[in-house]
């Protein structure tokens, strides 16, 4: 090996060890996105941010497609029964009756007996349960349980996957978004 040789692999060590995660970090690592305090708090007390937060609105959460025309957003965490459901609400002005109304809800649900799409049906979630008429589909490269929207979700589509055990995703598009949903669902990352 030249020394310019031996030069260029002592440069590169630094960084790899910086990329490379040992199984100790992993660890630490939570298996769920948690909500900090701030945010438990900011749910509480329903405060709402104008103009909404942006494609990392919920810590740990990633929302690579997020659709345009959003006026507010709010953050919304449940901790119940021994799960978390922690999420964001993307909206505009109009009414919620408005068949032009945009809306945008994703959220992730920590409930450990979570392994497999089909138990979202009897999920013991607060508000978006799967209770209508349900079907399991592929949206957006991931195999989804989904139903139209009812009423407290409002119009549109809610759509539910487990990303792993332990960990589900929930997204509610509202009818104008329905034709953006599997980029919505594809573009989720935790």
């Amino acid at each position: 090996m030249t020394k310019i040789h031996k030069l260029a692999v002592l440069s590169v060590l630094p960084i790899a060890a910086a990329l490379i995660v040992s199984p100790a970090q992993a660890a630490e690592r939570p298996v769920c996105p948690v909500p900090t305090k701030a945010e438990a708090k900011r749910s509480y007390d329903s405060k709402t941010d104008k103009p909404p937060r942006g494609a990392t609105a919920i810590k740990g959460v990633r929302v690579d497609h997020l659709p345009k025309g959003f006026t507010y957003g709010q953050v919304g965490v449940n901790k119940h029964n021994g799960i978390t459901e922690y999420g964001y609400q993307w909206s505009d002005e109009r009414s919620e009756e408005s068949p032009r109304h945009r809306s945008l809800w994703v959220r992730v649900v920590c409930w450990p007996k979570a392994s497999k799409p089909a138990q979202l049906k009897n999920a013991p979630f607060i508000i978006g349960t799967f209770s209508g008429d349900t079907k399991t589909v592929r949206i957006g490269g991931r195999q989804v349980l989904t139903q139209a929207g009812d009423g407290a979700l409002g119009h549109g589509r809610y759509a539910g996957w487990v990303k792993r055990k332990g960990v589900v995703v929930t997204v509610m598009a509202s009818q104008p978004l329905v034709p953006e949903l599997a980029k919505i669902i594809k573009g989720i990352k935790l």
